[in-house]
């Protein structure tokens, strides 16, 4: 599904990621963790298509359609969707407008109002927030939840949350977990994460280690256990 093979990432000429391969296949769920500072965010932002991100070397293949020249709204329609760490307030549009803007006329206003009205529920998110512009007034986890369902909306075929568990109470994360799981289907979802709590409610078939923009090691979902117990540390020299 995603493949990324041999990537190694600069910012102002200074290396971030270094020579980074995997592939990401379909249906399946993965998780990158890494003390801070190792390279997941931008490793994540690089993959969408951000411009301060270079790729240096390397390659970036969406169902082996090679996309690392492309722009990022154009990786966005052939699949890849990022939820942002830290979403930001967007003065003066609503989520119905941006993904109107976003939809290009796919779909109805009409129906696309219905469609956002049902994710809200399910994601338990305040009618009110959806009338005031994107994020005005939400908390952390509000946030993420509207991040998720701008996602449940685009339908994409790769899925990547960056930290979609930090800001988030407990009850919100089961909540967000419970409608990721439900709308997964032959989606690919690659998570982000400093810690394993979010992975109590659904296993990742795959863990993936960073440290210092190289990938360190891979296992299964026990090693998020073993990070969260004993710490980086244990990661392999």
């Amino acid at each position: 599904m995603l493949f990324v093979d041999k990537l190694t990432i600069s910012v102002k000429d200074k290396i971030i990621v270094r020579d980074f391969s995997y592939l990401f296949e379909k249906g399946k769920i993965y998780a990158i963790m890494g003390p801070n500072g190792s390279g997941k965010s931008t490793l994540a932002l690089t993959i969408s298509g951000h411009p301060t991100y270079k790729i240096k070397s390397g390659t970036i293949k969406l169902e082996n359609q090679p996309i690392q020249s492309w722009s990022p709204d154009k990786r966005a329609n052939a699949g890849l969707f990022l939820s942002f760490q830290s979403p930001l307030i967007l003065n003066g549009v609503s989520l119905f407008q941006m993904m109107r803007v976003a939809l290009r006329g796919k779909i109805s206003p009409m129906d696309l109002n219905k469609k956002i009205n049902i994710f809200a529920k399910e994601l338990q998110i305040n009618e009110e927030l959806l009338k005031r512009p994107l994020n005005e007034g939400a908390s952390g986890g509000e946030r993420k939840k509207l991040e998720l369902l701008q996602g449940l909306i685009l339908q994409p075929k790769v899925m990547i949350f960056d930290e979609i568990d930090t800001g988030v109470d407990i009850d919100s994360l089961k909540t967000i977990v419970k409608v990721m799981k439900k709308y997964q289907k032959e989606k690919t979802y690659v998570i982000i994460t400093h810690y394993n709590r979010i992975f109590q409610y659904f296993k990742p078939n795959k863990v993936l280690i960073l440290n210092k923009g190289i990938l360190k090691q891979t296992g299964d979902w026990k090693l998020a256990q073993q990070i969260e117990e004993k710490g980086y540390e244990i990661i392999k020299k």
